[in-house]
């Protein structure tokens, strides 16, 4: 297994069924409490361990996610809004570096993290099957769906849970006492 990508790399095949999407959008809204469950028991020392060598810590993924999906929220309330708008890229490594990051407990992001979902959860599941064709100009990714979104921050979600589940696997973290 490839520790950078534990559960595979992103791959969008175009949009899928209204069953599938569905799907997606419950993926979506259980990433907060998978995440909460990957970190819950996790003391300092384990929460500063990166998942794998060179990589973020746990507190650093647990802090990336809401910031990640903050975005993601907003992109898609900009394309439901406006016309293929231009989106903003951010950069996430230097962000993870920020000293918020550091200083902040998990729980704050947890709890930005279940509020965060609560209303993306409601915004995903009010739209109509058009409204998912619609579009935002990432200047990276080019051109991208609502579809496309919603299955790349599913992905995104369980990648994130996968890092910090494997290394509690790896590291045999899964008992009573760590």
């Amino acid at each position: 297994m490839d520790s950078r990508y534990p559960i595979g790399t992103f791959k969008y095949e175009g949009p899928g069924t209204e069953q599938h999407r569905q799907q997606l959008i419950g993926a979506i809204a259980e990433t907060p409490a998978r995440l909460r469950e990957a970190v819950k028991d996790l003391d300092v020392k384990q929460l500063n361990t990166p998942y794998r060598e060179g990589g973020w810590t746990v507190r650093q993924v647990v802090h990336h996610v809401p910031e990640s999906h903050m975005n993601a929220y907003i992109r898609m309330k900009l394309a439901l809004t406006e016309s293929e708008p231009v989106i903003k890229p951010y950069d996430e490594a230097r962000w993870a570096k920020l000293p918020d990051v550091f200083a902040t407990p998990p729980e704050v992001s947890l709890a930005l993290l279940d509020a965060l979902h609560a209303r993306w959860n409601i915004l995903l599941r009010s739209l109509s099957p058009a409204d998912f064709a619609l579009t935002f100009r990432h200047p990276e990714r080019g051109v991208m769906t609502l579809d496309e979104t919603v299955t790349l921050y599913a992905w995104h979600g369980r990648h994130h849970v996968a890092h910090i589940t494997a290394l509690r696997d790896r590291l045999g973290w899964n008992g009573a006492a760590h």
